[in-house]
């Protein structure tokens, strides 16, 4: 998709490309400053050729004012979600609660994993799953 974006705005060309760049830009800022622990550094190479490309092509000061505009679209995005999070906290406290469970019960796990992996003896004890139980009907 990115090599699409990069033929379709060279095909374009300098005037036409202009009303599309803050669209074209949204994708290949996202894999830019995405954090993922799977990332695939091709994307990323490639995302930063396109977007130096876009900026030749389309001068420093439109593509400077476009991808603001889409960083700041990005920031605003996270902050709202961020958000919602806190007030579900306060408007649903047993879903929030349950998330936080779910999120120390990872935590634990994570660190039993680490342990293992510096110390191969050592067996961490594992917390039991009761995918059957939970799956059978309870009345």
């Amino acid at each position: 998709i990115f090599k699409f974006l990069g033929a379709i705005s060279v095909d374009l060309g300098q005037d036409r490309i202009k009303p599309y760049l803050p669209t074209i830009l949204a994708p290949l800022y996202r894999e830019l400053n995405s954090n993922y622990a799977e990332q695939d550094p091709t994307l990323k190479n490639l995302s930063q050729e396109i977007i130096e490309l876009l900026k030749k092509l389309v001068g420093l000061e439109a593509f400077s004012l476009a991808f603001s505009s889409v960083q700041k679209q990005a920031n605003q995005k996270r902050a709202m979600r961020k958000k919602q999070r806190a007030l579900q906290t306060v408007a649903n406290p047993d879903i929030a609660a349950r998330r936080k469970l779910k999120r120390h019960k990872n935590k634990a796990e994570t660190r039993k994993r680490k342990i293992e992996s510096l110390r191969p003896m050592y067996k961490a004890k594992r917390h039991r799953s009761n995918a059957l139980k939970d799956l059978a009907m309870v009345e």
